[in-house]
């Protein structure tokens, strides 16, 4: 297993479909991008930001419980990709037993944001999907040079402009 951090929560364009970027914490720094939905982009977002609502949205509710119950979020692995899916698992200690919960990888970060639990993926996930990324590769392939923080700034504008409309057929 590899350790990775949350890099940024960015729209890939131009299928404006918002990504999750993670990044191994050490070694060559290579980023494993994963397509996620909206909503779970959102969660991500009010995780890294501390936003609270009013009543505990699904994400911070799954936090609460845990706590509630005694269980910790140990850590949050990418495990798999098999058709083009990624799939992950969330590893609870309770009651001095660990437990493990398969999740969508966006569910286990957004998780992760909230308890502060580490991020990992297989190396047989990164190794596939992963990309190294420096600027070297970028300026070939026409990238561009913008830091993780501008990325954010983009996504919580994207998100700004979203409005459930944008999703009915």
């Amino acid at each position: 297993m590899v350790e990775m951090e949350l890099l940024a929560v960015q729209v890939e364009m131009p299928s404006n479909s918002p990504v999750m970027l993670l990044r191994e914490t050490t070694g060559p720094g290579r980023v494993l991008p994963v397509v996620i939905d909206t909503p779970e982009a959102q969660a991500i977002y009010r995780g890294i930001e501390r936003i609270r609502m009013a009543r505990p949205l699904t994400h911070d509710l799954m936090a609460s419980l845990l706590g509630e119950l005694g269980a910790e979020v140990t850590k949050v692995t990418v495990t798999e990709l098999r058709d083009r899916t990624f799939f992950a698992e969330i590893e609870l200690e309770v009651a001095g037993e660990t437990k493990v919960v398969s999740a969508r990888p966006s569910d286990a970060v957004a998780l992760a944001v909230r308890t502060g639990a580490r991020i990992f993926a297989a190396e047989e996930v990164i190794a596939e999907a992963g990309q190294l990324l420096d600027a070297a590769e970028e300026a070939e392939d026409g990238g561009s040079d913008e830091d993780p923080s501008e990325l954010l700034d983009e996504f919580k504008e994207f998100l700004d402009g979203v409005s459930p409309d944008d999703f009915s057929a």
